[in-house]
């Protein structure tokens, strides 16, 4: 049997109209159970419990249940709210019966957190024959092994839902599956530096190994680290928040760590660390709500890899970014019990591994120079060999979680052999994500500089197999479209390769100065060049430790990666369409295309290709840019190269982004046709297309198949089945979609996330070919670049599919700077480029798909000059007689040989340039010759002509402007201008100092100074084509020199085609032509490898050709043999939200559309962000070569930059669109295109949109007949949008409501003083009255505007409307102050003939006129009931009550008073009152371009008003609907009183260096300010204040009511935590009753008295009067009441109610029950985020506050509530310390006896400064100690919390009393006295007084296990739970532990009596500590020791007695006697020989 109690829910989102009927359903296998909903309700609570029978089965590991919140709904489907997934492992493994599942996230359809959260118990009774299977449960414990290792089969548990991240639900998988699907959300940030911080809350930790330990907590986090106090014991409790505060980009963030470490601060610092936990940023960023909320963090020894947990961790961790909320913590009241095991961050299931990551590095290639070759030259010199290719020291070091290993260093060498493995000892699963790869250069004297850096992603390589799972279980009214496959076979550790990874940075050349673009090296930003690649295989093992971290690999594994390196050869051919859009054009330009090493023409270790295109210079457009005139001959490229064959991998890639593209373009379209509100038959139209293309392509593309292949890695393997699972999941749900969706719309978040999906799975880890990129040379520099994945280009034979997207396609490719630190603001150039990429041996597929015919081309010039007017060689300096292109290389006709597989076709031929022959303004209707004009001086002097006074813009010599002829077919439309519209004087001239040799300057100023030589001014004179009569003939134009010579004033670039009479130098093209020997078609061009000949002459100055390898290639050219004329529209309608650019809020927008190298500008407008053109810019003759067809495919795209046009310097970029044109093949062709909103780009943000549309189409030879109607004129060459693409308009009325401006800043330092507003709208205007003083009243006389307008009938197409105030100056000065755009009119839109409760807008302003007479409320007074009462319930009470603390609220709940209502936000914020803008919205007017620069717009002011938007009958005789705004309040000023109640902040962002800070409000309001800082709270960031203030203030004038948090500093300026802005004139005038919250009964006495001025049946009233409803009828005595039409009876509201003793009449009671139904606010705490300027977006805490306004015109109100804080009780307890046994015995005495001199020490958590001690039980021998000793601990409790409150001083210097909350705990030590060393530690109990262990009654049964049942923190009985606060007192034994070797152990029992004892009893029971007077209660009498128990040093009778007797008497006596025996024989001996003689001589007696 399986139960599952639903216990409740917390959080769950509102609806848009009321709140929702909850109930659940849970899904067990197929089963489904509903519990009953409950009504109305956020936080419901159910306590059901649902049963599910098993039938006998067991659960089997896979095992989860379903839970679904659904919106109950009486009608129709139950709508869905949330779910999650809930694993049964933990009940399957028969470890745990029951489950608890506390606070499990609840998630939206995308897998998103809501918010909301769901409490369980899941309990489970196996069946009778259940055995767990060992084995089982140990594999099933870590999702690590699934797929990896030896290819487990076994399935896998399916893992919990990806929301309920971290609760106990959440196997292994999810953690993993998680961290994979992740990081979606993070693409969301723009990558720039921005503010961030992260808060970490330490709470708590629990069984910290060690004895008598002293833990604090280091938390680290971006080379920041805080630290906690010291705190005492193994279980401390902290509650610190720390705060870190970062400003960089987000992608570097997300890689920092979060290190967290435990530490004892008692021991020395070597082994002080007791344990610590690390995870990353991103980590935190990518769970929901980016929060990890009170988890417990798994502690480990950092460096033991065998050791287990450390103990643990509490903690909550925060990343809060710009914008984002961070959540509320919730302190459950069982939190204190919460079971660890379910509550660790990584769940149980993952049990963290040791894993090592092998990595191996076998080599690298293609590594570039990075040393200086001096000292290489030097051996050269001497005869050493030279050798540049190797100037490079190369190591690798890789980097994981923070642990670093490099290879050794190889020397001099390109191409390294390291073959080495790194072994990486980590964590697994890990927190950390990416592998960091970085080669380095060694250098022996300097730092070691990067060459590269790459990433190994573990999210890529390897799986948790829970992807294809969904992350949403199906529900509700968006039923999830997924197919839950429930097989998990797909997952796998993190492998990779044998496989090259490619290396990417600044450009390869080497230039001994420093690199501007080395951080590219690091990996930061986009590389720009290849740098080259190194060949690693990466591993997983997991246990077991490697011996090494860095060993050498076996060569076994050498020879087995061999067949990796297998090369192929690869053709690339890239043909250039076009080069436009050049803005700097200058030295001659070219184009390299290289791939790998392969085709840099600066590298020589690779054969020379045909890689670049020849150089040509580019040519004016006539408008506004430079292009390339290529004309019908277009530059060819070919570049030959070496790659391993990896097309398995790409052609999956490839495929799959095939399917990828077709689904985006579909969603496209079906997410346009939402927009634009389509018709339902046409959205199912799209929709069904959309699935069917879907479901298609899923089953007719499959991913190739890898058998056989080479290249092959077991990572392929595990991608492949990944790829298909994924693919097949799609599918089923595509095909559930199209049976099941009912809501077409709602289907749209699932298609998105399919779209996302399936662009993850198109990244493969495994691409070693390297990207292609474009160069574009100026000269011999590198400007700009692109860099593109080489699959976009691969051919492939798998299938069309397989191809790349732009295999043989014409791409458009803008090109960028490299580090572009604008983002792209200026364009190098934008190419059109056709690129085919294939295999050598596929090399013939490319002649399908080549266009033109290709030629090759041997070339050389043969140069002259002219001596004294001959042209020869003679003048040649320095060139030679034939040359290259650039004339340095000398060339010799006949030493040309054409490459193997090649002949000469021709002779050498004279072929002039022909893009010189071209003239610019070919294609062109109208065009612009422009001119330079020169002047130079010396410094100081006269400016006189140059010496070429007239030159182009490159300096290059050119015609006076009288010596320009207007050309045939062409006339003059004006005369010579000078151009000043640039940054130049008045005069048009810019300044500049020539540095010979160059002959004129680098840069151009506009302002002249001293110094500057020379000047330039440029003339240009517009002229237009004439239309010539058709098929009359078009004149030709000249061919220039009949020999082929061009010209040239100065041996430079700069050629012409006449001889001219300054001309000194010419030249003319010899080339000959080469074909192939044996090949046919356009693939030939593959065999052209090496450079032709080179003059041999010159071979023994080496350092030439080398400089010069290369520059000899063929060239390579496509030639077209026809051109196509096609005729461009495009349609150009309006802008919106433009950037301002000028100081008057505004631009003056016109755009730049450039189509190839044709470009127009669409006419300039003046003083708007929102422009309206509406004009059709038409490109008559637009000459494309090629196919049509393809054109059709890929059309060249039509690019508008809209620039802001300034009279003075030059015009600004405001941003960029690009848009791709319709392409009509046949004019006839019926399609009209469509205007679109295209977003503009400026520096990659948006800046805007653009309504835009462009059609291409294909002119027939005959004419131009069948081409559209010309649009109608504006003017003379303005074209209107037509007919047929323009919207489609109706006549619409816009009424304003215009109340007031408010908070103007002032403008040019002068205040506005009377300012109208100007409103625009649809190209109609209309200006308001004019206020006369802003200071007295800040609102409009007249207060409605009406203007009618012609508005597009489609909601996308509708222009916004603008708002401008002017300011009325003298002297007739009306400069505009201030601005707004309004962009969407839908929320404006009504419909007018339904009168909505808005209709009225009187409110309580219309009372102001009634006579308040009646208004007085008397209350009456009880004032001896109130005292008693205070006592037990107070404001707190309702507050605690309200939030369901049911400990806090004491009995209020059980009288029956009023709840509140929390709000988690501000009360502007909660849905169902809209802002508090029903009356009327605040809109922000904001001015132009800030001061200091930056783009954002500053906000200057305010705008009251509000709009109405309706629909008007063109028939004039219809006659107007009604006015939408009447009946409106007088908007004169108010006087108003104002009660602020600030109850408590949240989480302030500390100011102060211990991580705390001392906050006081401030409050200012008009020009009062309420300083509170003589009540500053100290060392606190949750500070309690519960304080109200009162003050009066004008509305409107004074309606911004600012609430700071200060930091109260002593010495120093007070710091500004945080403010919140309440706008009172909102809360005033909404008809919410915002300005003072309903309660919920009627009091007129008690802690809930009626406080608002009015009583209800006026409020009520009023409300009808307002609705325009009758008014209220009340009847039995007011017992029932008729309202809109609704009977109400007082019974069915207080039926179930307790009705209490301060309850008012029932008429008014009956009035308020009505009223709360009507949706007003009701009596509240609105929860308000506090912000700085500091870091603007980014929440600095919360404010819980509410405020009261009270007109003062009705009267006074009733009295402010008492929110003081509650204070704490002052309790003793009194620990008696009876006895003491089975003390661990210490010491041995000199007699060899075991014994201990006992005593206990104790104190209470907190107050460690107040330890007491015992006397000294000496020399216990027995482990016994007798006291009879009592202890007294003063402490503070607060009972509502459950916490008592410590006061002390953290340090001895600070100031302030510090006040901690802590549980009451006691802490008990046994100690071994030692007089003249260090006491002995014994042992330690802790004890909690709230949640006491009952103690033993004998010493027998107390045993270690009572405690260890309470520190499990398993839930505890509740007959078990003993707190001693209502026990008053206990007796008994309890053990003490100590611990060894890791174990805990006994270290003695003791017997106590605890009692608590009050402040009221103390007199009654006096007690004294120790046995110290007076001493009763109880009376303790002085312990009976033994006689043995005394201190031997001042007992020495004693002594004698019990040590020396007692155990030495035997000895003693045995002494005696012997000394006894000896004296007799010592006098015997002595007295002998005289007793002898005696006898013998007998004298006489």
């Amino acid at each position: 049997m399986l139960r599952v109690k639903v216990e409740s829910a917390k959080g769950l989102s509102k609806k848009k109209v009321g709140q929702p009927d909850p109930i659940v359903s849970v899904i067990f296998k197929d089963e489904k159970q509903k519990t009953k909903s409950i009504d109305s309700e956020l936080n419901p609570v159910w306590n059901e419990v649902l049963e599910f029978d098993l039938k006998g089965i067991a659960l089997d590991y896979s095992a989860y249940i379903d839970v679904i919140v659904k919106d109950y709904e009486t009608i129709g489907k139950n709508k869905f709210i949330g779910s999650t997934k809930i694993a049964l492992k933990d009940l399957a493994s028969g470890q745990m019966r029951s489950l608890p599942s506390k606070g499990v996230p609840l998630v939206n359809e995308s897998g998103q957190g809501i918010g909301a959260s769901i409490d369980l118990v899941i309990g489970y009774d196996p069946p009778a024959n259940f055995a767990p299977n060992p084995n089982d449960s140990q594999e099933g414990d870590s999702p690590v092994d699934a797929g990896g290792g030896d290819g487990g089969d076994e399935t896998q548990p399916d893992g919990g839902q990806g929301g309920s991240a971290g609760g106990p639900s959440s196997s292994g998988q999810s953690v993993m599956r998680q961290k994979i699907a992740r990081a979606q959300n993070r693409h969301r940030l723009v990558n720039k530096p921005q503010d961030f911080q992260i808060r970490i809350r330490i709470i708590e930790a629990r069984q910290l190994s060690g004895n008598n330990v002293k833990p604090v907590v280091k938390v680290s986090v971006c080379d920041q680290t805080h630290r906690t106090r010291i705190k005492r014991g193994n279980n401390p409790f902290f509650d610190e928040m720390f705060f870190y505060n970062v400003h960089m980009l987000p992608s570097d963030l997300f890689d920092k760590h979060i290190s967290l470490r435990v530490y004892n601060s008692y021991s020395l610092r070597a082994d002080s660390l007791m344990g610590e936990f690390k995870l990353d940023v991103g980590y935190v960023y990518d769970e929901p709500a980016h929060c990890v909320l009170r988890k417990w963090l798994l502690l480990n020894e950092p460096d033991d890899s065998s050791s287990g947990s450390k103990g643990y961790l509490k903690v909550s961790l925060f990343v809060v970014g710009a914008g984002d909320e961070p959540p509320v913590e919730k302190r459950d009241s069982d939190d204190d019990q919460d079971d660890i095991e379910s509550n660790l961050l990584l769940p149980a299931g993952v049990t963290l591994r040791w894993a090592t990551l092998s990595l191996k590095v076998f080599r690298a290639e293609d590594v570039p120079q990075m040393d200086d070759a001096f000292i290489q030259t030097i051996k050269g010199m001497f005869g050493g060999d030279e050798n540049k290719k190797n100037l490079v020291d190369p190591f690798l070091e890789a980097r994981f979680a923070g642990l670093k290993l490099c290879t050794k260093i190889i020397e001099k060498n390109a191409n390294p052999e390291w073959n080495q493995v790194l072994n990486l000892q980590v964590k697994f699963p890990s927190m950390c994500e990416r592998v960091k790869l970085t080669v380095f250069d060694w250098d022996r004297i300097t730092g070691n500089d990067a060459i590269g850096t790459t990433y190994l992603n573990l999210s890529k390589i390897a799986s948790s197999g829970g992807e294809i799972e969904e992350e949403h279980a199906g529900s509700g009214e968006i039923p999830s479209y997924e197919a839950n496959t429930g097989q998990s076979e797909v997952g796998f550790l993190p492998v990779f390769g044998p496989c090259y990874v490619n290396l990417y940075g600044s450009p390869r050349e080497f230039s001994g100065l420093p690199d501007p673009y080395e951080d590219l090296n690091y990996g930061k930003g986009e590389g720009v060049a290849y740098r080259g690649r190194i060949l690693v295989e990466l591993s997983t093992k997991l246990e077991g430790k490697a011996d090494k971290t860095v060993d050498s690999i076996h060569s076994d594994d050498i020879l087995v990666v061999q067949k990796y390196q297998r090369r192929r050869k690869y053709s690339l051919c890239a043909v250039f369409h076009s080069a436009s859009m050049i803005q700097e054009p200058g030295e001659p330009i070219q184009f390299e295309v290289s791939i790998g090493n392969y085709g840099n023409k600066l590298d020589t270790t690779c054969k020379p290709l045909a890689s670049t295109t020849q150089y040509s210079c580019a040519v004016f457009d006539g408008n506004h840019y430079y292009y390339l005139p290529w004309a019908d001959t277009k530059p060819v490229v070919v570049v030959l190269s070496f790659w391993e064959d990896v097309s398995h991998r790409l052609d999956a890639v490839n495929i799959i982004l095939y399917i990828t593209h077709r689904l985006q373009s579909n969603l496209e379209l079906f997410k346009t046709a939402i927009l634009a509100k389509a018709s339902d038959n046409k959205l199912v139209e799209v929709w069904l297309k959309l699935l069917n293309q879907l479901i298609e392509d899923l089953e007719s593309l499959t991913t190739p198949e890898l058998e056989g292949r080479s290249n092959l890695t077991s990572l392929d393997f595990q991608i492949k089945k990944l790829r298909d699972s994924t693919l097949k999941t799609i599918k089923k749900g595509a095909k559930c979609m199209l049976e099941e969706a009912r809501e077409i719309a709602d289907t749209l978040p699932d298609l998105e996330s399919w779209a996302e999906k399936l662009q993850q799975l198109a990244d493969e880890p495994q691409n070693s070919m390297p990207d292609v990129i474009i160069w574009m040379l100026r000269g011999e520099k590198r400007v700009a670049y692109s860099r593109m994945p080489a699959h976009q280009f691969l051919y492939s034979t798998y299938s069309e599919q397989a191809c790349g997207q732009h295999c043989g396609k014409t791409k458009t490719v803008f090109l960028k700077y490299p580090m572009d630190k604008n983002k792209g603001l200026k364009v190098p150039v934008q190419i059109r480029v056709n690129m085919w990429l294939g295999l050598s041996a596929h090399e013939k597929k490319f002649n399908s798909f080549s266009e033109g015919t290709f030629s090759v081309f041997a070339e050389l010039y043969e140069n002259q000059a002219a001596v004294f007017g001959k042209w020869g060689t003679t003048g040649l300096v320095g060139r030679y007689k034939f040359s290259d292109v650039t004339g340095k290389l000398k060339l010799k006709q006949e030493h040309f040989m054409p490459q193997r597989g090649w002949e000469w076709e021709d002779d050498w031929f004279i072929d002039p340039e022909k893009a010189l022959l071209t003239e610019a303004d070919a294609g062109h209707t109208d065009f612009m010759d422009e001119v330079f004009q020169n002047e130079t001086r010396f410094p100081g002097r006269e400016w006189k002509g140059a010496s070429e006074p007239f030159t182009d813009v490159n300096g290059e010599k050119s015609r006076n402007p009288g010596e320009f002829d207007c050309p045939t077919g062409w006339t003059w439309e004006d005369e010579w201008a000078v151009d000043d519209n640039r940054a130049v004087d008045d005069q048009g001239w810019e300044y500049g100092v020539t540095i010979p040799p160059a002959d004129q300057p680098k840069s151009w100023v506009s302002a002249e100074k001293v110094y500057h030589v020379h000047r330039r001014r440029r003339l240009f004179r517009p002229r237009k084509r004439e239309a010539h009569p058709a098929g009359g003939p078009v004149q030709k134009r000249d061919q220039g020199d009949p020999e082929g010579w061009e010209f040239s004033s100065l041996i430079g670039w700069k050629f012409h085609r006449k001889e001219r009479s300054s001309d000194t130098f010419r030249r003319r093209r010899w080339r000959r032509k080469m074909g192939p020997e044996d090949r046919l078609g356009a693939s030939a061009i593959f065999q052209l490898e090496g450079a032709l000949g080179v003059d041999t002459e010159e071979k023994d100055s080496k350092s030439d050709v080398t400089k010069l390898f290369g520059a000899n290639t063929p060239t390579v050219s496509c030639c077209f043999d026809r051109s196509h004329l096609y005729h461009l529209r495009v349609y150009v309608y309006q802008a919106q939200n433009l950037a301002s650019m000028d100081k008057d809020s505004f631009s003056d927008p016109y755009a730049h559309v450039s189509f190839l190298h044709f470009s127009k500008t669409t006419e300039k407008l003046k003083a708007t962000l929102n422009p309206t053109w509406d004009q059709t810019l038409i490109f008559s003759d637009v000459e494309i070569y090629g196919d049509p067809q393809n054109i059709a495919q890929c059309p060249p795209d039509v690019v508008l930059e809209f620039y802001d046009n300034d009279q003075v310097g030059k015009d600004e970029l405001l941003g960029r669109s690009v848009c791709t044109p319709m392409v009509k093949l046949n004019a006839s062709m019926d399609q009209t295109p469509r205007l679109l909103w295209y977003p503009i780009i400026q520096k990659g943000q948006k800046a805007g949109e653009a309504l835009l549309a462009a059609e291409l189409i294909l002119k027939d030879k005959s004419g131009e007949t069948d081409l559209p109607l010309l649009p109608s004129k504006r003017s003379e060459n303005i074209f209107m949008v037509p007919q047929g693409i323009r919207p489609v308009v109706q006549l619409t009325a816009v009424e304003i409501l215009v109340w007031g401006l408010r908070n103007m800043k002032s403008y040019q330092l002068a205040s506005i003083s009377s300012p109208s507003l100007v409103v625009e709208c649809g190209g109609e205007r209309v200006e308001s009255v004019v206020i006369k003083n802003m200071k007295k009243s800040p609102n409009f006389p007249g207060s409605v505007l009406f203007i009618k307008v012609l508005l597009p009938k489609e909601e996308m197409y509708t222009p916004p409307i603008v708002l401008k105030v002017i300011d009325h100056r003298p002297f007739g000065r009306t400069p505009v102050v201030g601005q707004c755009t309004i962009t969407s009119l839908e929320q404006f839109r009504c419909d007018p003939y339904v009168i909505t409760a808005e209709g009225a807008m009187s409110n309580k302003m219309t009372l102001m006129a009634s006579p308040s007479g009646h208004l007085a409320i008397n209350m009456e007074t009880r004032p001896l009931l109130e005292t008693q009462e205070k006592e037990t319930v107070d404001w707190w009470s309702k507050l605690y009550a309200s939030t369901g603390d049911q400990q806090k609220c004491g009995p209020y709940l059980k009288k029956g008073y009023d709840m509140l209502k929390v709000f988690d936000c501000e009360l502007e914020d909660v849905p169902e009152f809209k802002g508090l803008t029903d009356f009327c919205c605040t809109f922000k007017l904001l001015r132009g371009k800030n001061e200091n620069g930056d783009d954002d717009p500053s906000v200057v002011g305010e705008f009251k008003g509000s709009f109405k938007v309706y629909p008007l009958s063109d028939d004039p005789g219809v006659s107007p609907p009604p006015r939408q705004f009447r009946e409106l309040p007088e908007s004169g000023p108010q006087e108003c009183l104002v009660r602020i109640y600030v109850i408590q902040a949240i989480d302030l962002q500390p100011k102060d260096n211990n991580g705390r800070c001392d906050p006081y409000i401030k409050i200012s309001l008009g020009k009062d300010t309420i300083d509170d800082r003589d009540h500053y709270l100290p060392n606190t960031t949750t500070p309690v204040f519960g304080r109200m203030f009162e003050t009066t203030c004008f509305l409107p004038q004074d309606k911004d009511l600012k609430i700071s948090v200060y930091d109260y500093d002593m010495l120093t300026r007070d710091e500004k935590v945080g403010e919140t802005v309440i706008d009172l004139e909102n809360r005033f005038l909404s008809r919410y009753n915002s300005y003072c919250g309903l309660p919920q009964t009627y009091c007129i006495s008690g802690i809930n008295k009626w406080r608002d001025q009015m009583k209800p049946s006026l409020i009520l009233e009023n409300l009808a009067r307002m609705k325009g409803l009758s008014k209220p009828r009340t009847e039995d005595n007011g017992t029932s009441l008729a309202f809109n039409g609704k009977e109400y009876t007082l019974a069915e509201f207080e039926n179930t109610k307790e009705i209490h003793e301060h309850l008012g009449p029932p008429r008014e009671r009956l009035c308020l029950h009505v009223l709360r139904k009507q949706g007003l606010v009701p009596e509240h705490v609105e929860t308000r985020t506090l912000y700085s300027t500091f870091q603007p977006n980014i929440s600095q805490g919360k404010l819980q506050m509410w405020v009261d306004v009270f007109p003062k015109s009705i009267g006074p109100p009733g009295p402010p509530f008492d929110v003081t804080p509650r204070k704490p009780k002052k309790y003793f307890l009194r620990a008696v310390v009876w006895n003491t046994t089975d003390v661990t015995l210490d010491e041995a005495s000199i007699t060899g006896e075991h014994m201990s001199d006992i005593y206990v020490k104790g104190w209470m958590a907190g107050m460690e400064d107040e330890k007491q001690k015992t006397d000294v039980h000496y020399r216990s021998l027995d482990g016994d100690g007798n006291f009879n000793w009592r202890f007294i601990f003063e402490f503070e409790y607060l009972p509502a919390e459950q916490l008592c409150l410590v006061s002390k001083k953290e340090r001895f210097w600070s100031l302030d009393k510090t006040e901690f909350r802590i549980p009451p705990k006691l802490i008990v030590q046994i100690w071994d006295n030692d007089k003249f060393s260090l006491d002995d530690y014994l042992g330690t109990l802790e004890v909690d007084l709230r949640n006491l262990v009952p103690p033993a009654k004998t010493p027998n049964k107390c045993s270690l296990k009572m405690m260890e049942d309470l520190q499990m923190g398993s839930p505890v009985k509740k007959e078990n739970e003993k707190c001693l606060f209502s026990q008053q007192s206990v007796r008994g034994w309890w053990p003490c532990s100590i611990e060894q070797d890791g174990e805990k152990v006994l270290g003695g029992k003791v017997e106590m009596t605890l009692e608590i004892v009050g402040e009221a009893e103390i007199d009654e029971k006096p007690a004294g500590k120790g046995r110290d007077e007076p001493n009763m209660n109880p009376k303790l009498d002085p312990p009976k020791r033994p006689e043995t128990s005394f201190f031997w040093f001042t007992n020495p009778c004693k002594t004698m007695k019990f040590i020396v007797w007692r155990r030495f008497r035997c000895l003693f006596i045995g002494l005696i006697i012997l000394i006894l025996v000896l004296l007799f024989l010592g006098i015997l001996l002595y007295s002998l020989p005289n007793y002898i003689a005696m006898k013998l001589v007998k004298p006489s007696q």
